[in-house]
């Protein structure tokens, strides 16, 4: 089995990338279990702060890593909130997620329901090492818009907000299993395990 480490301390992160991965001879272990502490996210992009995250991770391990960097990027705000939607509304703790909702909303206040596009996207960076001069990136999206108000109770963050039309609903209002197999994050995944399964 290959041991690989994810960069992040995110149970909910681990369980997918190692559902998905599970059948690839890979052992997802995280960097939580090496004592590695997140690193500042300085990137301009999805993909910058990804590899940022692997690097550190690859550094402070000795093993190879997998990093995502994932964020709401609504085409009437020019990209916003992207790759600060974590801290949309410069605040964290456990009211930042009403609160880049709200941000979000008093921003699209006079764009009509067209015009207010949008998608989630993720990128997924996969380093050997971490002198990798040829990291593979994989890149998810899922298209979707911003809703007038939240609905739904389930999943986190800007899930309330985003509509999914082939559900006519938000995410928050789809069952956890259909939302994670439709998801930025899975498509991206699905990716790197195909990329690894014929490396391995």
């Amino acid at each position: 089995m290959q041991r690989i480490v994810l960069a992040s301390g995110n149970k909910g992160k681990l369980k997918e990338f190692s559902s998905i991965l599970s059948s690839n001879e890979i052992t997802l272990i995280p960097q939580s279990v090496f004592n590695v502490t997140e690193v500042a996210e300085t990137g301009l992009s999805f993909v910058e702060n990804a590899l940022i995250k692997a690097r550190n991770a690859c550094f402070k391990t000795g093993l190879p890593s997998i990093a995502d960097d994932s964020g709401l990027e609504v085409d009437a705000l020019n990209g916003e909130p992207g790759i600060y939607s974590a801290r949309y509304a410069k605040i964290t703790g456990p009211k930042a997620d009403a609160e880049n909702n709200i941000k979000l909303l008093r921003n699209l206040k006079h764009v009509p329901e067209p015009e207010r596009t949008a998608r989630f996207q993720c990128a997924i960076v996969y380093l050997r090492h971490a002198k990798d001069p040829v990291p593979l990136v994989f890149q998810g999206s899922w298209e979707g818009r911003i809703l007038f108000e939240e609905a739904g109770k389930n999943g986190f963050g800007y899930d309330p907000l985003f509509y999914v039309p082939n559900h006519s609903c938000s995410s928050a209002e789809l069952d956890p299993d259909i939302k994670n197999s439709l998801s930025h994050r899975r498509k991206a995944i699905d990716q790197l395990s195909l990329c690894l399964k014929n490396r391995l």
